[in-house]
This record gives structure tokens, C-alpha cells and sequence, in this order.
């Protein structure tokens, strides 16, 4: 028998995967830049290949994640 706090927790559980799904879908994945958007250093070329897309450098996504 499930009680209050169970289906509560089901259904949070389930409105967080459907955000996610979204979230996921709605995401393209493009080119990566050659220069970082913010600083305009390079952009190394393992990390265009780790991250599909990416836009800046990893100190200034550091930055921007903070």
C-alpha cells in the first residue's frame, strides 16, 4: 500500500523526467567553435571532440557554470 509521501515522491520523480526529456530534446548539438566565445582563446581540439558543440574554453564554461 503506497501512501502520501510515496506517490508525492513518484510524481516528482516523474515531472523530473519528463523536464530532462525536454530539456534533452530541445538541445542541438552543432559545430564546435575554434575560439571561445567569451575570451577568444583557442579551443582545444580534444575538447571539441569530448563536447560536441561546445563554445567556450573550459575556464571560461567553468566561469559561466558558477
Amino acid at each position: 500500500m503506497t501512501d502520501l509521501y510515496d506517490r508525492a515522491q513518484a510524481l516528482e520523480q516523474r515531472q523530473r523526467d519528463e523536464a530532462l526529456a525536454r530539456h534533452a530534446a530541445g538541445r542541438s548539438v552543432g559545430t564546435s567553435l575554434h575560439h571561445c566565445e567569451d575570451c577568444g582563446d583557442d579551443i582545444p581540439e580534444a575538447r571539441r571532440r569530448a563536447a560536441p558543440g561546445c563554445t567556450r574554453c573550459i575556464a571560461c564554461q567553468a566561469l559561466a557554470e558558477r
